[in-house]
């Protein structure tokens, strides 16, 4: 049996019954195939930088994604269609899209984990998503055993989520083609924070290169860029996403409020979690909350993952306690659930 704690970013997981590595696309369906017609339980991992596992493991077949490939065509626009395998880690690709003069995936710097997984959960970070630059995502159904290939408005992307998310057993990624547009400046700046350390307007362009640095350096500041010498970078990034409360809602003076055009109001969870008493820093010295950011709950060093529940199932019924809101976690839960 292997233990998945090296193969998630919070270093935390129990052991797998069957770990098989796939390194092409046919190791791939070949694994998933076989745990299907077997009736075993199948886990997909790749960066693991989204998941958190149970110190009991997984009674099943974690396949660990690392296909490899980065295919680029023109396309009738004057862009580039650029084609990446499910395995390829994203920061190096962001990486290589500054490089080659590919715009709208620059803000996304520093993330952890792999091209396939983005389109899963719509990530975002600095005023951008993948679902503005993404074309398709091509997928194997599990469910009706065929190659699909979902179109960008066929994804069902919202924030954080999309339909692969909403359904979380049935579609591996496989390969994911971005549209992308030709240039040395950046995709409007929509983000003021990001805006302010450049220079710039909210809505004004920048050099891509001046905005992957600034990026790079707004997430080292939060804990955000992996380092294996900083437990504060020894997490699942931001582990609760940003309430969306119905019309009406009270919240505190001072709370961030953010109109939607759907008539809910998004809020800030940092701002919760820190008015509701939690403090960068809080927790012990096997678990935290990042010293850099409130959001990310951290290993530091000796963790096991149920001490990392209990610090979140804290920090959450806190929140509830202060401010009626429930936070609801962005990263995948696998053999464990937060406590009530």
């Amino acid at each position: 049996m292997s233990d998945l704690s090296g193969l998630t970013t919070l270093r935390l997981g129990g052991p797998a019954r069957e770990l098989v590595r796939a390194t092409t696309e046919d190791e791939l369906l070949a694994a998933v195939r076989r745990g299907d017609e077997a009736g075993t339980p199948v886990l997909l991992v790749a960066g693991g930088s989204n998941l958190v596992v149970g110190d009991g493991g997984f009674d099943g077949t974690v396949v660990h994604v690392a296909t490899r490939g980065v295919t680029a065509a023109g396309d009738l626009c004057g862009g580039a269609m650029v084609t990446v395998a499910a395995g390829e880690p994203w920061d190096p690709f962001v990486e290589r899209a500054v490089r080659e003069g590919w715009v709208g995936v620059e803000a996304l710097s520093g993330i952890p984990g792999s091209v396939g997984a983005t389109p899963v959960q719509n990530v975002g970070a600095y005023g951008q998503e993948v679902a503005d630059t993404v074309a398709s995502v091509r997928c194997w159904d599990r469910v009706d055993r065929v190659q699909r290939t979902f179109a960008a408005a066929d994804c069902g992307f919202g924030y954080r989520t999309s339909r692969f998310k909403q359904d979380p057993d049935r579609h591996v990624v496989l390969d994911v083609t971005f549209q992308l547009r030709l240039g040395d400046l950046s995709a409007p700046v929509r983000y003021a924070e990001l805006a302010r350390t450049l220079g710039v307007e909210v809505g004004a362009r920048a050099p891509l290169a001046a905005v992957r640095e600034a990026v790079l350096g707004l997430r080292r500041g939060k804990g955000m860029v992996l380092a294996d010498g900083d437990h504060d970078t020894w997490s699942a990034g931001s582990f609760f996403t940003n309430p969306f409360l119905a019309p009406g809602t009270a919240l505190p003076e001072g709370a961030p409020r953010w109109e939607q055009p759907d008539g809910t109001v998004k809020t800030s969870a940092a701002w919760l979690i820190e008015h509701a008493g939690f403090t960068k820093g809080y927790g012990n010295d096997r678990v935290s909350l990042s010293t850099k950011h409130t959001l990310a709950l951290t290993n530091r060093g000796s963790a096991r993952t149920e001490d990392l529940l209990a610090l979140a199932g804290e920090v959450r019924r806190g929140v509830h306690d202060a401010f009626g809101v429930w936070l609801v976690n962005e990263p995948t839960l696998v053999g464990c659930s937060l406590p009530g």
